[in-house]
């Protein structure tokens, strides 16, 4: 059994992206924000598309289902149970602890709510791979639209607690922004300066910044690093609760 994943670009700044189970030839998209795009991806790569995994109920992550569905015949498409009513025609839905199998593959599923009330994050432990849609960004995380901003902190912690190697897909090709955001708070940090350097000569080519993983996130991500005192520092807090830092942080990237 050997795990692949194909990660492409959709819509202005999404990404797409498909598991594949070479054993069972079970193949999931983590959302669908372009239904077109998931279908030719799969395709593209030989594999019928057996599952969708939905991670909240914004439309650019669930526009596509409909195409999707009818493409494939058959599809289960999962989602979070407490945002079935807003999603529709959610076949399995899921909540924090439970598992989601794509054949051989089993995802545990990570409720991360802040950007919405109710999403979901599906983490493969054994591959040591995490798809967390609009939560955890690359060098960022999302905006807080539906829950109070110490919500979010303590779903990124969820998160930050993976082990350092997990790699992460997240929903959105937004590092090259973020890490302009990023050095606004740490600009002495070397680990970011470089990993800034590396976004932009990434993104002049026109290829991805992802996957990132979660220990290159500890080092670079400012809000991540909530608990790091040059960060407090940085932004007036010092010794404060890290949910406190957390916010005035996200307050700082909302307006920046």
């Amino acid at each position: 059994m050997t795990t692949h994943v194909f990660q492409f670009p959709c819509l202005s700044d999404n990404f797409g992206v498909l598991i594949h189970d070479s054993g069972s030839g079970r193949t999931a998209a983590i959302d669908a924000p372009d239904g077109e795009a998931v279908i030719a991806a799969a395709k593209a790569q030989g594999w019928k598309l057996t599952d969708l995994l939905i991670t909240h109920h914004h439309a650019d992550h669930v526009q596509g289902v409909p195409a999707v569905r009818a493409a494939f015949p058959g599809l289960r498409v999962v989602g979070p149970a407490k945002e079935a009513a807003r999603i529709g025609a959610i076949d399995v839905e899921v909540k924090e602890g439970d598992y989601v199998e794509i054949g051989a593959l089993k995802a545990r599923v990570i409720e991360t709510p802040g950007h919405t009330a109710g999403q979901v994050n599906y983490v493969f432990e054994e591959d040591q791979i995490a798809f967390t849609g609009d939560t955890l960004f690359s060098l960022g995380c999302g905006r807080v639209l539906e829950t109070p901003l110490p919500v979010m902190w303590s779903s990124l912690a969820k998160l930050a607690a993976l082990p350092g190697e997990t790699q992460v897909y997240c929903g959105h090709e937004y590092t090259e922004a973020n890490a302009r955001f990023a050095l606004s708070i740490e600009p002495g940090n070397v680990d970011l300066v470089a990993r800034a350097d590396a976004v932009k000569a990434l993104r002049a080519k026109g290829q991805p910044t992802l996957p990132t993983t979660i220990a290159l996130e500890l080092a670079t991500n400012p809000f991540l690093r909530a608990e790091v005192p040059a960060v407090q520092k940085a932004v007036g807090l010092e010794g404060a609760d890290p949910a406190q830092v957390f916010a005035e942080i996200r307050r700082r990237k909302d307006s920046f």
